[in-house]
């Protein structure tokens, strides 16, 4: 009998929602469907506003909470209304939420996730299972990354050491060796499409680079990308995450002004391009075994990011995660369809050695939608 799960994923972009539908009963989860509902353009402007201090912001994340919830919910029911399935053949909903602050150091660490899982379990009729973070938190962890755990049980080879690479708005890494398949290492390197969609944005219109053509037209400016790396966060030591708290275009609007002299926006877009690639490269260097790198996320359709990144990593074996048989874009999403699976069997979801907790953890809350 098949295992179903479903999984929801919204994140740094600020888009949409991926929701992927995957199957448990086998040795290994298998992808049924993925698919990506937008939001609309007053939700996304919204969130946006929420991922930054704001007047009246209690009230406008209260509204938020629900409103994403509803989307979740409306997409849920549509791929299963797709693929024939009915909501009560589906064991449980893992939702991630839309994070909207993470704060993951200092004394009273958080990170904050909305988009509620009591109205999406209610408008569903299926049993939800949301807010992954806390309890890693609540052990002295940063509650990220979380997708880890489930790179290890998807995608670790005995005769391989692996990198799988996400790069969605925040770019995340996990080593996984050949040698010891508990010596798992994952942390945030940094920036991944959030800085080069807001560029774009502003100075285009449009969301995002397709296939980064606009990017490809330019060279990237040294200079610029010096001053850009030496961001403390990219020479800290792991375990560490990080968000558009100090990734957002402030900080980078900030970096041109100290630059004295003007710069093409189709040159920064290009520079941006190299922060990403070249802050992922630093740190896939310090893995000496490493023979084979996964992309995975939306940084995978960015043609002139992953020309950049091959270049970069020209000593390894670089391939997206369709090559392992799950597609680019539904890893994350299908990564909380494993979490709810990993909650309802007493799984743990967290790595400590990669968030910094004291324990790994049975990950998320849960909320009945079938009573």
């Amino acid at each position: 009998m098949p295992q179903l799960y479903l999984g929801l994923m919204s994140g740094t972009s600020i888009d949409g929602v991926d929701v992927a539908l995957v199957d448990f009963s086998g040795s290994h989860p298998r992808l049924l469907d993925c698919r990506t509902f937008p939001f609309s353009c007053s939700l996304s402007d919204e969130l946006h506003q929420l991922s930054a201090p704001s007047d009246n912001e209690i009230e406008l994340m209260g509204r938020a909470d629900r409103a994403v919830a509803e989307v979740f919910a409306e997409a849920s029911l549509q791929l299963l209304k797709d693929n024939y399935i009915r909501p009560d053949q589906i064991i449980a909903i893992g939702s991630h939420g839309q994070t909207i602050r993470h704060i993951p150091f200092g004394e009273h660490s958080f990170s904050l996730q909305i988009g509620d899982p009591n109205t999406l379990a209610t408008l569903t009729g299926i049993d939800v299972i949301a807010d992954f973070r806390r309890k890693d938190i609540a052990l002295g962890g940063q509650g990220a990354p979380l997708v880890p755990a489930f790179h290890k049980a998807v995608f670790a080879s005995s005769t391989k050491s692996r990198i799988v690479i996400n790069i969605g708005g925040i770019t995340n890494i996990t080593y996984l060796p050949k040698s010891n398949s508990d010596d798992i290492i994952g942390f945030d390197t940094g920036p991944g499409n959030t800085l080069l969609d807001a560029w774009c944005k502003l100075h285009t219109g449009q969301n995002y680079d397709e296939k980064g053509q606009w990017a490809a037209q330019c060279s990237a400016d040294p200079e610029l990308l010096q001053l850009l790396i030496k961001h403390p966060y990219f020479s800290a030591p792991a375990p560490k995450s990080t968000g558009r708290e100090q990734f957002n275009l402030s900080w980078l609007q900030q970096n041109l002004t100290r630059m004295h002299r003007y710069i093409d926006p189709q040159v920064v877009q290009a520079t941006l391009v190299m922060l990403t690639t070249s802050t992922i490269a630093k740190q896939i260097f310090k893995f000496k075994d490493v023979e084979q790198v996964y992309i995975c996320g939306g940084g995978a359709r960015n043609e002139f990011l992953m020309e950049e990144l091959e270049s970069e990593l020209h000593e390894c074996e670089l391939f997206t995660t369709d090559e392992l048989g799950v597609t680019a874009d539904a890893v994350e999403a299908m990564a909380f369809a494993w979490l709810a699976y990993a909650h309802v069997n007493k799984i743990q979801g967290s790595i400590a050695s990669v968030t910094g907790a004291s324990k790994g953890a049975i990950l998320g809350t849960y909320c009945p939608g079938r009573e």
